[in-house]
């Protein structure tokens, strides 16, 4: 019915190419349009303004001879003041730009290894961008972003960087595991030195605090007992030591039997042999 009254409607976001006798004419903006195809003019198509996407998966490989798979998602638009170019000089626009993508992809992509393609995607998606934006511009079309959403190595090559990656942290944590049984091991064993050390000292301090008794004890029964000599104190001091041993191993009952010669006669013998030891202590020291 438009073209019987000779008007036409262009809608929002959309331009249309004019024609008069087959040749371009003008780009009609959207809005109602008088057209007196009459007169040889007609509208040759429409050219759409939005934003468009085009996802573009490339398969390269990298410095270090790993393929993978590269998904490039590439948005454009066609410019109005250029929309004569687009719509007449280009026959496939997503075909086009696919092409400019392989070829900057398998040109940017193979000169890195395989980290360095991951580390560096935002260097490859703005490679392609400049060489996008530097053709199609061209052409009428305008690059608007252009995103690497995926780099996709072979099944078996991620397999194998898993693998890698979960031996690394195996070896981290052994390390980290045998580090610290390490400090473990030398605060036990400084804890046990010490410990010894002052065992030691309890040790000599008692021993040190027997013979200051031992000694008082002997200096003060002499006095007190006129006519008894320093031996006499000694046979009577160790012969009670005696006795007292006896006791606590006949007070215990987890102890072992223990049998030492004794009768009527044998506190001497007994007083003798200590002090026949302690002499041969004292020679054998000198």
């Amino acid at each position: 019915m438009g073209n019987l009254f000779c008007c036409i409607q262009v809608d929002q976001s959309t331009v249309a190419i004019k024609e008069h006798f087959g040749k371009f004419d003008d780009v009609l903006d959207p809005g109602c349009h008088c057209l007196p195809w009459v007169f040889g003019y007609q509208i040759a198509g429409h050219l759409s303004l939005r934003v468009q996407q085009l996802d573009v998966k490339c398969e390269t490989k990298t410095k270090d001879n790993v393929f993978v798979n590269v998904v490039a998602s590439i948005q454009y638009r066609a410019l109005s003041e250029k929309a004569n170019d687009a719509f007449y000089r280009l026959s496939n626009t997503r075909s086009q730009i696919q092409a400019y993508v392989f070829d900057v992809i398998r040109g940017t992509v193979p000169k890195l290894n395989l980290d360095a393609a991951f580390e560096q995607k935002n260097d490859i998606a703005k490679a392609v961008e400049d060489e996008l934006e530097k053709a199609m511009s061209h052409y009428g079309y305008e690059i608007v972003q252009t995103l690497i959403v995926d780099i996709e190595p072979d099944e078996h090559v991620k397999r194998a960087m898993n693998e890698i990656n979960a031996a690394a942290r195996l070896r981290m944590a052994a390390t980290e595991k045998a580090e610290a049984e390490k400090i473990l091991q030398i605060k036990r064993a400084e804890g046990e030195a010490e410990s010894k050390y002052l065992s030691g000292l309890g040790i000599a301090r008692q021993r040190q605090a027997i013979v200051d008794g031992l000694r008082d004890s002997v200096l003060g029964f002499s006095v007190n007992v006129p006519g008894t000599t320093a031996k006499d104190v000694m046979d009577m001091v160790l012969v009670t030591q005696y006795f007292d041993t006896m006791k606590e191993i006949g007070a215990s009952s987890k102890s072992s039997a223990v049998f030492i010669p004794h009768g009527p006669g044998a506190v001497r013998d007994v007083a003798t042999q200590i002090r026949d030891g302690l002499l041969q202590g004292s020679y054998a020291q000198q």
